[in-house]
């Protein structure tokens, strides 16, 4: 079952190949964890050794308890943190599920470990086994889930702060959810760059897609070098704006809520770390003591578990804040919409298909006219 998780007022990257290096910015993160890591551990000690805990925020350490506080007109800036999890209802595999997992099943592929399909080397070498991938997996084929559209409630409802996304499938924009309100960690198929850094040219979904669903591989217009979509692989970086916005969006979050990831793949992980000072009790906040989670012990005053699938999570937390129908209407229609379009897409190319083989009869005709009327000419 995937996890659905909760976490007031503060509280992956798929795990990297061993043997891949990893980018200085990364490293640099690491050693933030690994400080985290020691703060947290050192704020655990205080607890339980001086009974030191922060504000209790919530009534009590439940679902019910953060429909209350997000009623209670004080939850103002809530984030939401997801990964793969959000999307398998959709018919789109996680990456480690022992049987149905995307690792467990490119097989047909001939990489030399799973994790090749996606690294940046191997990839500027043998760019068709990804490309092979992102024909079956390729934004457009599938539709958003009752967790994306809670997310797009959020939105609607002025509370979503920001939604940090590992995922790559494009759904929260499909959702509804717009450029400034999501952070793509790892990336997205939504823009595609040349990998030469002397060109770098950008070209859209759209011509990426053709690329892809034509067979070829994308090649640069402008230096026929290969063209990437905007995911982030093994061996790169990830986007700037993950780095530049989560130090402005965390320590003004309410409310974190964590969906379809569990949490073991950094940098993404470390997000949880970073609102440390709200909630905090304030001697632990003279001394930069705060931050991570804590369910289980005694001490423990803001973090709730609710173990479900995405989708059922989200459905229980809105029906007790008295959205649930709300967002199934939303679902219901959004989904009959996409429908609409797929349909009508359907028509339109069979349309197309069907005028130029009229058109090629045509054609076909006037030439054998042409040959007859030159036949009689001739015997005449």
């Amino acid at each position: 079952m995937d996890l659905f998780r909760i976490f007031p007022e503060a509280s992956n990257r798929e795990e990297v190949e061993e043997n891949t290096p990893e980018p200085e910015s990364h490293i640099f993160i690491r050693i933030i964890i690994c400080l985290f890591r020691t703060v947290d551990f050192l704020r655990n000690l205080f607890s339980k050794t001086l009974g030191i805990s922060g504000e209790k925020v919530l009534d009590e350490l439940t679902l019910e308890g953060v429909a209350s506080y997000i009623q209670s007109g004080k939850c103002k800036n809530i984030i939401c943190m997801v990964g793969a999890g959000i999307s398998t209802s959709a018919g789109i595999p996680d990456f480690r599920s022992p049987d149905t997992g995307l690792y467990a099943n490119l097989q047909k592929y001939n990489l030399p470990y799973p994790e090749a399909i996606f690294q940046i080397d191997y990839f500027k070498k043998h760019p068709e086994p990804f490309f092979a991938l992102a024909r079956e997996l390729y934004p457009g084929q599938f539709k958003p889930t009752v967790c994306h559209y809670f997310i797009k409630l959020l939105k609607d409802k002025g509370l979503l702060k920001r939604c940090y996304s590992q995922n790559i499938d494009t759904l929260e924009r499909v959702a509804g959810l717009e450029g400034e309100d999501l952070i793509e960690a790892h990336g997205t198929f939504y823009t595609s760059h040349c990998v030469s850094f002397m060109c770098r040219k950008e070209y859209d979904l759209d011509w990426m897609k053709e690329k892809i669903f034509s067979d070829d591989i994308p090649k640069c217009d402008k230096c026929s070098n290969l063209v990437k979509p905007d995911i982030v692989f093994f061996g790169e970086n990830l986007p700037k704006r993950f780095f530049t916005s989560m130090a402005m969006d965390f320590p003004r979050c309410d409310l974190l809520i964590i969906m379809g990831t569990s949490l073991q793949v950094q940098p993404f992980a470390a997000l949880t770390f970073l609102p440390l000072s709200t909630s905090a009790d304030p001697l632990l906040g003279i001394i930069s003591i705060g931050g991570g989670m804590d369910f289980d012990s005694a001490k423990a005053y803001r973090d709730v578990a609710h173990i479900s699938t995405c989708d059922d999570g989200c459905l229980a937390l809105a029906e007790l804040l008295g959205w649930k129908a709300e967002l199934e209407e939303m679902v219901k229609r959004e989904h009959e919409k996409i429908n609409s379009k797929a349909e009508e897409e359907r028509t339109n190319q069979s349309s197309g298909a069907a005028g130029k083989a009229e058109s090629g009869k045509a054609e076909s005709g006037k030439a054998e006219s042409g040959k007859a009327e030159s036949g009689e000419a001739e015997v005449e």
